[in-house]
């Protein structure tokens, strides 16, 4: 895959040693729109994991849809949570994790993305969301999306005061999508940065039987999502990687594949090349979501 030429970045400051009041581990929170889960500092290395739960709060009254649409992938991403939690265990890393389901919010959205809130999702009318307005999305976002990215945003300071932060993002994806069936067991979704990205990807391809995507189902790339607005804008190495669902769905599979993610990646967090803030371009004008 192309990507844009690499442009500019910072000398290292990995080499930075701890300071009184620095902590050498993430304290762990819990929040009603998302959790953090405590981890050491020293590698740089976050989970994150947008689309963790299917949680909705009471009040909205699980937006009018049936128990039988909730547990399905439009409201959250099958086997993320158990996979990111044993990923983090596995390396003593932190995660954040948001506490809501993307049916409320969309975290991996921009603010003015038009698939922030779905009324429509995968064929679902969502009675809930069918009549919003601005006001009711603005106390959505103040509730949840907002404290979700602040979240995220304070962990990565904490860790950007003494080395330069790696983000490793979590999802999952259907084994099929309107009839066509989906034949890859894990994806590397990417734009621009190449350098945590591929080596995810190659790590990925080195596994006997498992057949990788680069950039499938879809796309990487779309302004304002959370690799965005955390990684590309501060020139934090990243990657995201793609799941697909029914390899996760059952806790001890979910578990196997965050024990496998653990092996995989803990050998390429010594590059020096991911101990740098770079840029590699800018995103284009946003492009329609699948």
């Amino acid at each position: 895959m192309q990507f844009a030429t690499f442009w500019r970045k910072e000398p290292r400051f990995w080499q930075k040693r701890w300071s009184s009041g620095l902590s050498d581990r993430i304290t762990p929170q819990h929040h009603p729109a998302y959790e953090i889960v405590s981890g050491a500092t020293r590698s740089g290395l976050v989970i994150l994991c947008d689309h963790a739960q299917a949680t909705m709060p009471p009040e909205y009254g699980d937006l009018g849809l049936p128990p039988e649409q909730l547990a399905r992938h439009i409201a959250y991403d099958i086997g993320a949570e158990t996979v990111s939690r044993t990923l983090a265990a596995a390396l003593d890393v932190p995660a954040v994790m948001s506490r809501f389901s993307r049916l409320l919010i969309d975290p991996n959205r921009g603010r003015d993305d038009p698939t922030l809130v779905m009324r429509i999702a995968d064929g679902a009318l969502v009675p809930g969301n069918a009549r919003i307005g601005e006001t009711e999305i603005r106390e959505r976002i103040e509730r949840f999306y907002t404290p979700y990215d602040s979240a995220i945003e304070a962990t990565l300071a904490q860790i950007a005061a003494v080395r330069v932060p790696i983000i490793l993002a979590v999802h999952s994806f259907t084994p099929e999508m309107k009839g066509i069936a989906r034949p890859w067991h894990a994806t590397v979704i990417w734009d621009f940065d190449p350098r945590f990205n591929l080596a995810v990807l190659r790590a990925l391809e080195s596994e006997p039987g498992l057949i990788v995507g680069e950039n499938e189902p879809y796309q990487g790339g779309y302004t304002g999502d959370t690799m965005d607005r955390h990684c590309l804008a501060h020139g934090y190495p990243h990657a995201l990687v793609e799941i697909r669902q029914d390899l996760i769905a059952g806790e001890a599979d979910a578990k196997a594949w965050g024990e496998r993610l653990a092996r995989l990646v803990q050998p390429l967090l010594d590059d020096p090349a991911l101990a740098e803030r770079a840029w590699f371009g800018a995103h284009p004008p946003p492009r329609t979501r699948r």
